[in-house]
C-alpha cells in the first residue's frame, strides 16, 4: 500500500513539473512560428542521382532471418567510403592469409 502511494505521489509530482508555465508557453509559441518560417525556406531537393550528396537507400538482409530486411540510407559519398573501407578490409584479410600460408611452407 505504501509503494502504491509513493508511486502515485511521484507520478503527480512529475506531472506538476512537466506542466508548462505561461512564460514557457509563450516561448514555445514564438519558437514554433520561427520553425514554420524556416520550413518554408526548404533547401532544394537533389534530383541528380550522381550528386555526391544524393541520398540512396537500399535493403539489406538481416543475418539469421529469412524474410526481415534492414533499410540503410547514406549519401553517394558515404556509400563510396563504405565500399572502399570494405574492399580495403577484405584485401588486407587476403594478404594476411597469403603471408600466413607462405610462412608455413
Amino acid at each position: 500500500m505504501v509503494k502504491l502511494y509513493q508511486a502515485t505521489a511521484s507520478a503527480a509530482f512529475a506531472a506538476l513539473l512537466l506542466t508548462p508555465t505561461p512564460a514557457v508557453a509563450a516561448e514555445n509559441e514564438a519558437a514554433t512560428t520561427e520553425d514554420v518560417a524556416n520550413k518554408k525556406e526548404k533547401p532544394k531537393k537533389i534530383t541528380d542521382r550522381n550528386d555526391p550528396d544524393y541520398l540512396r537507400c537500399r535493403s539489406e538482409p538481416i543475418i539469421g532471418s529469412l524474410s526481415r530486411k534492414r533499410r540503410v540510407c547514406m549519401t553517394n559519398r558515404e556509400w563510396v567510403a563504405a565500399n572502399r573501407k570494405g574492399h580495403g578490409k577484405s584485401r588486407q584479410f587476403i594478404e594476411d592469409m597469403q603471408v600466413g600460408m607462405s610462412d608455413s611452407n
